[in-house]
Parts: structure tokens; C-alpha cells; sequence
């Protein structure tokens, strides 16, 4: 009877320990303040046990054992969602097992820049190491149907801005994400035009917004350069842009624009065409397309580059030969 009691307690005095040590492992940091994060993704349809053995085959110093009995203990362990986590230092057991039941992925950022044209967008996205590389054999035309786009061409319908994404999303959600982006900020900004301007659709709106944002040095400025387009459209007289040859020559373009490449006729070729090119040239910001919708009030036809970053605007050509002249010679 005495052995069977000491057996009894030395049970209870392992179970308390166990116990204690439990307690205490779910409240522990896992990884130290000067260790690495580490990245580890959980498949679909993992449940505790399978998710604690893939979190530990990653590298995470993390005993799959009792990472299962927190989850099941917590009742969480059918709600750990598949996808790339991170785990940082500091995290405890207990906190890692809230971040993989809410779905808190590893969050990767993309910045697409103003002014932008799609394919240095594209080739952005396909550089991007925490992407999944799933429309690189899609031509862009393949690309815009599969984002449900009724678009053909890609050019100036996605919204410059830093996106959001968790490690190993699809490219397509970027896409996505920035082309509604776009077309929501197109809409609204549409709705708030000034009455009479020269555009029949909100497409012609933002394809002017995008040469304004290639033309303009100085922010402050974009009133005035939409100013000068909209009154070259109303008059009939060709829009004359630089950005927008550049963009008919494609890859042919080295850096340097010389006259015949303004001579050389192309769809993109304000020079040599009138009104608007067929499409965007660039993906315009928020301040471009604001600008293209409410332009400055002003009968200016010309500017000039002073060569600070700023324009001389000039309402005829006489004055515009003497700005060229005191500026650019």
C-alpha cells in the first residue's frame, strides 16, 4: 500500500511538473531577440498535428507534440488557415496559434510608381520574389481577360500605389487590385469633371491624365499642362508631346529624342497626328487625373521648360518663341 501511494504521488508531482511546464512553454518567446524571423507555410488542409510538423520541419525550434495539444486545448485546431506565415522573435506558442486561426500571413509590399508605363510595371511584378510567378506566358491581352477586365490594352488602367499582399499570392491579385484601383479613381474623378471639356469618355480623360503626368516637372503645375492640352483639343491643333513619341517608339527609345523620331510617324505621334494618342501612355496618379478633369483656367497654348523644374506658359506663339529663346538657348 505505501509503494502503490508513493507511485500515486510521484504520478501527481510529474503530472504537476508537466503541467507547470506546459504553462510555461505556451507563454515562452519561441525564437530569441536577436534570432532571425523565419517563413514557413502551412498547405491546405493541414490540421494541428500536420501544421506543428511542417512549422518544425521549417526550421522553428517548436515541439510538434505539444503545439498540437495547445491547439486542440485553445479549440483552434480546425481553424488554422493554410498560407506563408512569419514567425518573428518574441512570438509565444500561444500567439502563434492565434496568428495561423486569423489567417495573419508573412505581408510583402509592392509600389508601383507614377508615372510607370505597364510593361516597367510588369516587369516589376515579375521580379518580385514573394509573388507567385503565374502570368509570365500570358501576353498582356491574355492578361486583362483574366483579371475580368473589358479593357484589351493594359496601358495607364492600373492605380500607381503600394499594395499589400501576403508571401506567395498570386500575381493575378495584384493586377487585380490595381486595376480596380484604377477604375474606381477614374470613375469618381470623372463624376467631379468640369462641364464642356473636350473628352467623350472617361478613357480619353485618363489617357490625358497620363501625358500630364509624364509632361509635368513640378506637381503644383499639373493644373496649367492640363490647361494647355485641353485648349490645343478644343482648337484642333496637335498636342506636340515629347512623352508621347517616346511612347510610339517603344524599345526603339535610347534616351535621347531627336527630330526625325518626331518626324517619323506613328499612332502615338502628336506631331504628326491630331488629337489624343489611341491609348494611356503611363499610369497616372490621383493628381493627374484630378488635373485632367478640372484644368486650370487659363488660355495658355504653350510652356517651355525654364530648367528649374519649372514651365513658362505662354498664350501665343510669338511669346512662346521669346520663353524658348531666354530658356533653351
Amino acid at each position: 500500500m505505501a509503494f502503490i501511494k508513493k507511485i500515486i504521488t510521484l504520478c501527481i508531482l510529474v503530472a504537476l511538473a508537466a503541467g507547470g511546464y506546459f504553462i510555461y512553454w505556451q507563454q515562452a518567446p519561441i525564437l530569441t531577440g536577436d534570432t532571425a524571423p523565419i517563413d514557413f507555410t502551412i498547405v491546405p488542409g493541414s490540421g494541428a498535428h500536420a501544421a506543428g510538423q511542417q512549422i518544425a520541419e521549417a526550421g522553428v525550434p517548436i515541439q510538434p507534440l505539444l503545439f498540437n495539444l495547445l491547439a486542440r486545448g485553445t479549440g483552434k485546431s480546425s481553424r488554422i488557415k493554410a498560407g506563408s506565415y512569419e514567425l518573428k522573435p518574441g512570438t509565444t506558442p500561444t500567439q502563434l496559434i492565434n496568428q495561423l486561426a486569423r489567417g495573419e500571413f508573412a505581408q510583402e509590399q509592392l509600389t508601383i510608381i507614377e508615372g510607370w508605363s505597364f510593361r516597367q510595371m510588369r516587369a516589376a511584378i515579375d521580379a518580385h520574389p514573394g509573388l507567385k510567378h503565374d502570368t509570365i506566358t500570358l501576353s498582356d491581352t491574355e492578361l486583362m481577360k483574366a483579371i475580368g477586365s473589358e479593357y484589351e490594352h493594359p496601358e495607364g488602367l492600373f492605380f500607381p500605389d503600394t499594395y499589400l499582399f501576403a508571401k506567395g499570392s498570386s500575381e493575378l491579385q495584384i493586377y487585380r487590385q490595381a486595376h480596380a484601383m484604377m477604375i474606381k479613381r477614374l470613375d469618381a474623378a470623372w463624376a467631379k469633371r468640369d462641364a464642356g471639356l473636350p473628352y467623350k469618355t472617361p478613357y480619353e480623360a485618363l489617357t490625358m491624365a497620363s501625358i500630364v503626368e509624364k509632361e509635368t516637372g513640378q506637381k503644383s503645375e499639373r493644373n496649367m499642362i492640363a490647361a494647355v492640352f485641353v485648349n490645343r483639343l478644343r482648337l484642333g491643333m496637335m498636342l506636340q508631346t515629347d512623352p508621347t513619341v517616346i511612347y510610339g517608339m517603344g524599345l526603339k527609345y535610347e534616351g535621347n529624342i531627336r527630330k526625325r523620331d518626331l518626324e517619323t510617324d506613328t499612332p502615338f505621334n502628336t506631331y504628326t497626328r491630331t488629337g489624343l494618342p489611341p491609348t494611356p501612355i503611363s499610369l497616372p496618379g490621383v493628381e493627374s487625373l484630378a488635373a485632367a478633369m478640372a484644368p486650370a483656367k487659363s488660355s495658355a497654348l504653350y510652356f517651355v521648360a525654364r530648367g528649374n523644374g519649372t514651365s513658362k506658359f505662354s498664350d501665343n506663339l510669338p511669346d512662346h518663341n521669346r520663353a524658348v529663346n531666354q530658356y533653351q538657348r
